[in-house]
């Protein structure tokens, strides 16, 4: 049987993002191997990793340690990484390899070009865009470099595709619109709103804003934080589902702006679609987006957006259509935006649904689809090698008999 090795950083991002692409590996006959951090550095639980185990070997997938760190100075841990990775591609034959996040995406791809296994990097979202801080540029030499290495390329919004296309060596490159995301699940999710707001601690006649994602700098939380303590409109509540070593800070920082408790911490859950359908307006000012599987949430269960306007999120909002675009760090803008809208329940309404219908295009069907096809070219592109390699040393052998 042949076999295929998926890798990310942290487990997290097997869990979220590559479940169903691991299940069309399986339907497609591989015997599949997935190598992660599970131990630490996720967003998610200890426990998490222990139900993401669970559920990979009840697929019968097998799964490997590596000691990954997301961060880029750890040179010694990272080494340790590259070590780790070098072991297991080079103690079992892969077909290829399928990696994503940047460092374990670079450590992977040296290795794999060392042992000669073909490689694609699902790119989620360069750290260098349009906008971007100057320090973030320096990985642009970096993945242009490792481009030499990969044998297709994926991304997931424009702008990293035309770059990459531009300026990158990669053999193919694919775009996909995004990870996949089940829309029918948060359009069709059915709640008891009055129930679920006296759950969370929410009045039921205030306007929600929401949002879900790990509590981090990137995440840039702070600016709706600070423009919420400024709306003329008091009964504005901000619900976030995530966890994060910045959770501490926000907390006093809403404390210190007497908002505190219009700001409500709910941890990592599992009802998401449900808490969306009890929300009013879904809120997304990041810093970076590869593209915002979130926001796209937010969108399909019929919410406006108030968002920052930076790289893949560009992909899918349009200023006073989506709702209202910024820049991330516009704290009169995001309050101008809440108070509007918080205001307006028809236009609530109208963009909702407007959002209900744009975030179709990144279902999980359009996005398995594609993905299929590219797995199914890596087998095919394999059989045509193989096939020229046995023609080449049988025209070499009735050579030799001649």
């Amino acid at each position: 049987m042949e076999k295929v090795l998926m890798l990310a950083s942290v487990s997290s991002m097997i869990y979220q993002f590559n479940m169903p692409n691991i299940r069309l590996l399986k339907n497609q006959g591989y015997e599949v191997h997935v190598a992660a951090n599970f131990e630490q550095g996720s967003p998610a639980s200890l426990e998490n990793a222990e139900e993401l185990k669970n559920e990979l070997l009840e697929l019968g997938v097998f799964y490997h340690q590596i000691d990954c760190k997301r961060g880029v100075g750890d040179l010694s841990s990272h080494i340790h990484s590259y070590r780790q990775i070098k072991k297991i591609i080079e103690t079992t034959h892969f077909s290829f390899i399928h990696c994503h996040t940047p460092i374990t995406g670079a450590l992977t791809r040296i290795a794999a070009k060392r042992n000669s296994v073909p490689v694609i990097y699902t790119a989620h979202g360069f750290h260098f865009f349009q906008g971007s801080p100057l320090k973030n540029w320096l990985f642009y030499p970096i993945e242009r470099v490792l481009s030499s290495y990969t044998d297709v390329l994926i991304t997931i919004n424009q702008e990293d595709y035309k770059r990459a296309n531009e300026s990158f060596k990669m053999k193919t490159s694919y775009y996909i619109p995004g990870v996949g995301l089940d829309t029918g699940k948060f359009s069709n999710a059915v709640v008891d709103r009055k129930k679920l707001r006296e759950e969370i601690d929410v009045p039921e006649d205030s306007t929600v804003l929401f949002s879900v994602g790990e509590i981090s700098s990137r995440k840039n939380h702070e600016t709706a934080i600070r423009a919420l303590s400024k709306t003329i409109n008091q009964s504005i509540y901000y619900v976030i589902c995530g966890q994060g070593e910045l959770e501490p800070y926000l907390k006093h920082l809403s404390k210190e702006l007497n908002i505190e408790k219009r700001v409500k911490f709910l941890g990592f859950r599992t009802d998401i679609a449900q808490l969306c359908k009890a929300s009013d307006i879904y809120i997304f000012p990041s810093q970076r987006e590869g593209l915002g599987i979130a926001a796209i949430e937010g969108m399909a269960s019929g919410l406006p957006l108030i968002s920052s306007y930076v790289n893949g999120i560009r992909d899918y909002t349009k200023n006073e259509e989506t709702g209202y675009c910024l820049d991330p760090f516009d704290i009169n803008g995001f309050t101008s935006a809440m108070d509007k809208l918080s205001s307006d329940k028809d236009l609530r309404r109208k963009m909702g649904k407007h959002n209900k219908e744009a975030a179709k295009r990144f279902d999980s069907k359009n996005v398995n689809n594609l993905m299929e096809k590219i797995y199914i070219e890596m087998k095919t592109k394999k059989i045509i090698e193989e096939e020229f390699v046995l023609n080449k040393e049988s025209i070499g052998t009735e050579q030799h008999v001649k």
